[in-house]
């Protein structure tokens, strides 16, 4: 025991001995790792890429405190050929991800495709909700912002798909597979449908013509800061919530307005 304390301790002291520099160094690591991990949130590679950083933290730290006490060359040996197993899988499982970092790096101007991309996907929204309002068809459409909204996506059926209004009114169509509860928008990404959300108290909401839905949208948007958008099955009414309170009557020119505004 006394030999592992002394080992940290040394540890401890070698790293005070590079002085403040490291400070700057951990933090642009600790970005770098920070910016990977929002990279790859919500796709595929997000849980193999915590689960290598795990194995490497927890082998280093192994290794340098433990294994570094006895003779054990060949296993640090089967370590290292490990290391070099995982970083040719990681190559192959991150391939969508790193194609994907490559493409927005080589865009020339960044900026600006966000800035179109963020209006194409309001002009889609708008479209689709407005026609929905007017052939009174149901639908509640959530749009994730900062808050992760992971823990009710499960809950859903996996879309992945670009935001278009052709699809958002294809799923809200009564009668298909999907129709029912909520479709969750990441991005210019529909991520999932047939999302259940968590209902807000009813004796908080007033008004006529409220339902489940209008319920939904509130109960989603208090504890997260999501942005719903309602229309009401019965009246073709538009509403939008945040932060827990409902907005009705949202006519288009307004929902441009208030969509554009939030979600930049």
């Amino acid at each position: 025991m006394e030999t592992f304390i002394d080992q940290i301790r040394l540890y401890l002291t070698r790293v005070a001995g590079h002085g403040l520099w490291i400070i700057p160094e951990l933090i642009f690591i600790g970005l770098v790792v920070y910016w990977v991990v929002d990279f790859l949130e919500g796709t595929r590679g997000e849980r193999l890429f915590r689960a290598v950083i795990f194995i490497l933290i927890v082998g280093a730290l192994v290794l340098k405190l433990v294994v570094g006490q006895f003779p054990l060359e060949r296993l640090q040996y089967l370590y290292n050929g490990f290391l070099i197993g995982v970083l040719i899988i990681a190559v192959a499982a991150f391939q969508p991800e790193v194609r994907r970092a490559l493409m927005r790096i080589g865009q020339s101007n960044l900026w600006s495709s966000a800035s179109q991309q963020l209006s194409k996907t309001v002009e889609e929204l708008i479209t689709a909700v407005t026609e929905l309002s007017a052939a009174r068809i149901g639908a509640i459409v959530v749009i994730e912002k900062r808050v992760a909204l992971g823990e009710f996506i499960e809950t859903g059926v996996r879309v992945d798909a670009r935001v278009t209004a052709e699809l958002i009114k294809t799923i809200f169509q009564p009668g298909t597979a999907l129709h029912d509860m909520a479709v969750i928008i990441r991005g210019d990404r529909i991520v999932a449908a047939r999302v259940q959300l968590p209902l807000a108290e009813a004796g908080g909401i007033s008004g006529a013509g409220l339902g489940s839905r209008h319920r939904a949208a509130m109960g989603i948007t208090t504890g997260s800061d999501a942005i719903c958008l309602v229309v009401s099955e019965e009246t073709g009414i538009v509403s939008l919530a945040e932060n827990g309170k409902l907005i009705r009557n949202m006519h288009e020119s307004k929902l441009i307005e208030r969509l554009a505004s939030r979600l930049s």
